[in-house]
């Protein structure tokens, strides 16, 4: 058996197929960053699928001009504050939730964990008007506090792992803690928490690549006028009298794109162990 999974992990077929489908995945960001250096005028004459030549490279101007825009700054602020925020308040909320539902053995925490479940195949479309009129009658249509409703839309997949791996945390390290003293609270920071590291650090960088990304959630919350993420920002990413700036605006989705790419790299063996304790012991 492991001979035969070796020789298709090993499998000359397999690698080329592999390797083409890397490249298709990765061919629209390198000719987003192959127009991020072109001048104006050689991406919407010349061509947007041409390399940039000696005439048409604008090196890390359409860069300058991207942080130099009206609003870069502040968008990309809003966005690390929206990303950490709701990432942070995942983490803590749906992992306390998931030590309850394991160690609770009750009607109601099955019945918590079967609705965190089913809430992964509901559609957004099927609740994003009603949502947005909800958002504004609770007054969670700022930066601030939208990391409230993304901790409803990301408590499914968390609840989720982090309930898979609990089930193999063995309960008497919680009952020795408790007899030398801890209370519940003490239990969960001083011994739970530091266990959960593989699953908190994958599912952390799963749900921050989701809030970093998303732009439909925040285009039906916050307030265009007065609040715009980066994704946003993109969507109305506008030079003088109205004319798109094509090169500026290449420059800013790679300007985008690459901090959720780092912490990506720097975390992608921990998403595999974390999916795979999660998702299938216990």
């Amino acid at each position: 058996m492991k001979s035969k999974r070796r020789s298709f992990a090993n499998s000359p077929f397999w690698t080329a197929l592999m390797t083409v489908v890397c490249v298709i995945y990765l061919y629209p960001i390198f000719m987003v960053f192959m127009n991020s250096l072109k001048v104006e005028t050689a991406i919407t004459t010349s061509g947007a699928f041409t390399l940039p030549t000696a005439d048409t490279f604008a090196g890390l101007s359409n860069y300058a001009n991207a942080i130099g825009a009206k609003g870069f700054l502040v968008s990309f602020g809003y966005t690390a504050f929206i990303t950490v925020s709701s990432v942070v308040l995942i983490l803590i909320c749906c992992s306390m939730c998931a030590w309850y539902i394991t160690r609770v053995n009750s009607a109601a925490s099955k019945v918590m964990y079967y609705l965190c479940v089913f809430s992964m195949v509901v559609p957004f479309q099927m609740v994003m008007f009603t949502l947005s009129s909800l958002a504004d009658k609770l007054r969670l249509n700022t930066p601030w506090n939208i990391c409230i409703i993304y901790l409803g839309f990301g408590a499914g997949l968390a609840v989720f792992m982090f309930t898979g791996f609990m089930k193999t945390i063995p309960v008497e390290i919680e009952e020795a803690a408790m007899i030398d003293g801890c209370n519940p609270i003490q239990t969960y920071f001083k011994v739970v928490f530091p266990i959960l590291r593989p699953t908190m650090v994958s599912v952390g960088i799963l749900e921050a690549m989701w809030v970093w990304n998303d732009y439909l959630l925040p285009t039906l919350v916050l307030d265009i006028k007065k609040y715009r993420t980066i994704s946003m920002l993109i969507q109305y990413f506008r030079g003088s009298y109205g004319r798109v700036e094509m090169g500026p605006m290449m420059a800013c989705i790679m300007l985008t794109i690459f901090p959720i790419v780092v912490v990506y790299l720097l975390g992608q063996k921990h998403i595999i162990k974390g999916v795979v304790a999660g998702a299938v012991k216990g």
